[in-house]
């Protein structure tokens, strides 16, 4: 266990051992403010439950679930409570495929019954008089391929999880668990008793992120189990930043709600800013503030919390180093102006097409952001995307562990990725023989990332499929087929986006690579949520703004609401004011010194007065620069 469990308990944290050890429901929701500690509490319930439940769960073969978002999340978590096996801890795919693998049979029926929804999708399309032509011909050649995969479903004898459907070959994609998984639950009692039986305590950690089909599921089996059984919820849904996810967990009758109102990062300027953000959503106050000892007492840090206006015309990246260099002359602080420091400063560029640019990948931006589905260009931002998911996973860390000579990296990633390397890919070959091919693969590969290479992104897509080293999402088969021979895109649309990206050069995949790991405040592999940094920066740009459902000028007041976003404020659906907001806290939740948010805007003084207004920030830390 790790020092979490030595820190000192607050109130929520003695209410929630209270809860676990009580008779009777157990069941519990726990809303977490920024910077409270939520995953210290959850460790500490882990530790006590191993304790008082421990060897009685042991005896009955029996596991704890503690469920979270991101692979990064399970190794924090695991770093915690160590390698004890009484603890299950995975992401949500793997914990649902861990409990639906056994029900083969029906996995099968519900592939064949959404190939059948596929086809009947694409024809209601080419039925459809007002579909272009070319949009017929796509669903046509969908169905084609669909009715394929239908007659050679019977003919697979099991399915597997990978990363992307290939049902002819019996694997089943990212997407399909969090279908499959929720609906046996609801659907089959026998899973939910096996489920409740396998584990008697299952905590789910980030759960307003989490999928709501999952989270409903849960609860019917909780609701099922009201003795001896707990299902645990901890999030903050002021903290939901992606559209999908479940949001605010509501209590049915028995169950208990926690809340952790401490807050242990920020500083008195900060807190007091995120309360206002916060009073306007769910009214926890949070409390506390970060301290540190002088002279032998805890005293709080007063911090900075200011607002930066400055014009937005077509020296956005030149007024915002200017900007930097105003707050390191004012503050006689030349760390406002680190490039290489994140512990010291962090960017959050909400601009995402400024990071796109100054990094490197302008065009594959431009290919899943401008005139993009809504699952693409919501997908750059966080790295979910389809497209690019074989490129995060697997392409990337290959090639930077052979470039540093990583070999067992390079080892365990082929022996999780590569359908060479797996059990039906051996059978017959000669395993020598295979590593050989794979060797002069990633060689391949190498040149075609390499800094010189003018390849596309769609070459190194047929690379993978022509040479095996990575299953497909099924949805690539006929991509690659649309990219071959192709004329570059030039009337950009939303059934083009994902041919747009292919015809990117490979070599902007590295610096996607950087934002979605070091400035995104979307990132899930090094998540802004739960990170912290001594000066935090956010960037504000309406005018850059692609991502649909936010906007930063309705939310300060100076762009008018249209009437959709009247009617969702009035029914209380989530609006665009809502979604705002909850990405602002968790931007300036951030800082644990201090925070300056610099909006780019058309009337820098129609923009000062309205923020004024706003009442979030002090006016005195309202400053227009030239």
């Amino acid at each position: 266990m790790t020092s979490r469990i030595g820190k000192p308990d607050t109130d929520s944290d003695i209410e929630l051992r209270d809860r676990l050890s009580a008779n009777g429901s157990r069941h519990f929701v726990m809303v977490a403010g920024a910077g409270s500690g939520k995953t210290t509490s959850l460790v500490k319930a882990l530790s006590y439950l191993e304790q008082d439940q421990g060897p009685a769960l042991r005896r009955k073969g029996q596991k704890i679930a503690c469920i979270t978002f991101t692979e990064v999340a399970v190794n924090e978590i695991r770093s915690d409570v160590g390698t004890d096996q009484l603890y299950h801890v995975s992401t949500i795919h793997s914990f649902l495929w861990e409990n639906i693998k056994p029900f083969q049979y029906n996995i099968k029926e519900w592939v064949s019954r959404h190939l059948n929804d596929k086809v009947t999708e694409a024809q209601a399309k080419i039925d459809n008089p007002k579909t272009r032509q070319a949009t017929k011909d796509s669903a046509a050649e969908d169905i084609a391929r669909y009715q394929h995969q239908l007659e050679q479903i019977n003919s697979v004898e099991s399915f597997r999880y990978g990363t992307g459907s290939d049902y002819i070959n019996g694997i089943l994609g990212h997407s399909d668990i969090l279908k499959i998984g929720p609906l046996f639950i609801r659907e089959h009692p026998l899973m939910r008793r096996v489920l409740s039986r396998r584990y008697p305590v299952i905590f789910v950690d980030e759960s307003q992120d989490t999928n709501p089909g999952f989270v409903e599921a849960l609860r019917i089996v909780a609701n099922e189990n009201q003795n001896g059984f707990c299902v645990g919820f901890f999030g903050d849904p002021v903290q939901k930043i992606y559209m999908q996810g479940a949001g605010s967990i509501a209590v049915d009758e028995g169950w208990q709600m926690l809340e952790k109102p401490e807050n242990f990062r920020c500083p008195q300027s900060v807190l007091r800013l995120i309360n206002r953000i916060r009073a306007e959503d769910d009214g926890l106050e949070q409390t506390r503030g970060r301290h540190e000892k002088l002279n032998g007492e805890d005293v709080p840090i007063e911090g900075t919390a200011r607002v930066l206006i400055m014009l937005d015309d077509d020296q956005r990246q030149e007024r915002l180093e200017a900007a930097r260099s105003w707050l390191a002359e004012r503050d006689g602080d030349d760390s406002w102006l680190a490039d290489d420091s994140e512990e010291v400063l962090r960017l959050l560029v909400l601009v995402h097409r400024i990071s796109a640019i100054t990094l490197g990948f302008p065009n594959l931006y431009s290919a899943l952001n401008d005139k993009s589905t809504e699952s693409l260009s919501s997908g750059v931002v966080d790295g979910t995307a389809w497209v690019l998911r074989p490129f995060l996973t697997f392409i990337l860390p290959l090639l930077l562990a052979h470039r540093e000579n990583r070999h067992f990296e390079i080892m365990r990633l082929l022996r999780k990725y590569c359908p060479k390397l797996q059990t039906d890919g051996l059978a017959g070959a000669n395993t020598s023989d295979v590593l050989n091919e794979l060797q002069e693969d990633i060689l391949t590969l190498d040149v075609m990332l390499g800094a010189e290479s003018r390849g596309h992104i769609g070459d190194v897509v047929k690379l993978l499929r022509e040479r095996r080293m990575y299953t497909l999402d099924d949805r690539y088969l006929q991509l690659v087929e649309n990219f071959n021979g192709a004329e570059p895109v030039a009337d950009p649309a939303p059934e083009n986006a994902a041919l747009r990206f292919m015809q990117c050069e490979a070599t902007e995949l590295w610096g996607y690579r950087r934002y979605i790991e070091k400035l995104s405040p979307f990132a899930t592999q090094q998540g802004i949520k739960g990170a912290e940094f001594d000066k935090v920066l956010v960037v504000v740009d309406d005018k850059e703004r692609q991502l649909p459902g936010y906007s930063y000028g309705k939310y300060f007041g100076v762009t008018p609401l249209s009437e959709t976003d009247e009617n969702n404020i009035a029914s209380e659906t989530d609006s665009v004011i809502d979604r705002t907001r909850r990405l602002f806290y968790v931007c300036c939740s951030r800082a644990l010194s201090d925070l300056v948010v610099a909006v780019f805007t058309d009337d820098p003084g129609n923009m000062q007065r309205a923020i004024v207004a706003r009442g979030l920030f002090e006016p005195d830390n309202i400053y227009l620069l030239d």
